[in-house]
């Protein structure tokens, strides 16, 4: 045996030893939170496929999975006022992997609507970003004799009338309670599961008037259905010659705003994940396939960081949640 060689060992061990032992915090800590994302990512839609916010989650889904290596797949869960598909982003671990977009009215009203939820939006899910839907569109069947909003209320005074939305509590089921409240008119709202068949029967004659994305009027613009206005603070840039509602004398809070299509996680969702998805969202907007996504649309806003858009939502979701609250409506 020979000391030297066994000292010289030792501490060769001992050396190695110490270094993992110095190591085996942070190690320990990167085993407690695995890389994101090592799996699929689901993102909720909670409307049929065909409308604006299918047609961003698929463009905004295409980018992410590019950019993070992972597939992204949309998961269309319509039905009950977008409740069931908030509801199971919101009973979803928070680990990343789900996500959720629906209509910013179906996120902040729907607590004024009903009675009672499955999900509570302040305590189970978090904002990501919130993608701008720019001007919506106000149609009616092209056989009514009326070019603006006070020729079509005069008309609707006289005759039977029903606007469709496309899902109870959205921002049409208000603006014809709205529309009933401030002039005396008794417009039914006609609830659909989405866009497209809420305009197609407004085209047939089934429903007078809607409001809606422009890509979904568009499509059946040929088939009888003609603008006569435009809702938010600016012309639509595909309809600059329809005026919006504010120009045409509409002073109500309601339509001098600016919707959009909030992307929420499950609350608890880590900071560093959420921050990398609404930046990737911003991301996004900035590229050729996002800018002509938006300009078919009619969308000249872009989403926001993760800063900024949390900015926004505690100024913008009172002001709806009092829309709400001063119409009344109930919807259980």
């Amino acid at each position: 045996m020979k000391p030297f060689s066994d000292r010289r060992s030792f501490l060769q061990t001992a050396a190695a030893a110490a270094t993992a032992v110095a190591t085996s915090g942070p190690l320990v800590n990167a085993w407690a939170q695995p890389k994101w994302p090592a799996k699929p990512i689901r993102i909720i839609v909670a409307f049929p496929p065909g409308g604006l916010t299918d047609a961003l989650a698929r463009s905004y889904g295409d980018h992410l999975a590019t950019q993070l290596g992972v597939p992204v797949v949309i998961d269309n869960k319509p039905g009950a006022g977008a409740i069931i598909g908030i509801d199971a982003a919101a009973k979803s671990p928070a680990d990343g992997y789900t996500l959720v977009m629906s209509t910013s009215g179906t996120f902040w009203q729907n607590r004024i609507l009903y009675s009672k939820l499955p999900y509570n939006l302040d305590k189970d899910l978090t904002p990501v970003t919130v993608f701008p839907s720019g001007p919506l569109v106000v149609g009616i069947n092209d056989k009514i004799p009326a070019n603006n909003m006070a020729e079509f209320v005069a008309w609707a005074k006289k005759n039977p009338t029903s606007m469709g939305t496309y899902a109870p509590g959205s921002y049409p089921h208000m603006v014809a309670d709205q529309t009933n409240r401030m002039h005396g008119t008794k417009i039914q709202s006609v609830h659909y599961r989405g866009e497209a068949p809420m305009w197609l029967d407004v085209a047939s004659g089934q429903s007078q008037i809607a409001v809606g994305s422009y890509l979904a009027f568009n499509a059946v613009a040929a088939r009888g259905v003609r603008a006569i206005g435009v809702t938010g603070s600016y012309r639509s840039p595909k309809l600059p010659h329809v005026p919006t509602l504010m120009e045409q004398g509409d002073t109500a809070k309601l339509v001098t705003l600016e919707g959009g299509l909030p992307l929420v996680a499950p609350a608890g969702t880590p900071e560093a994940v959420l921050k990398r998805l609404a930046d990737e969202a911003v991301a996004w907007s900035n590229t050729d396939k996002a800018a002509k996504l938006r300009e078919t649309f009619a969308i000249p806003n872009k989403p926001k960081n993760l800063a900024d858009t949390r900015k926004d939502w505690e100024v913008e979701v009172p002001v709806w949640i009092k829309l709400a609250v001063d119409l009344g409506i109930k919807l259980d």
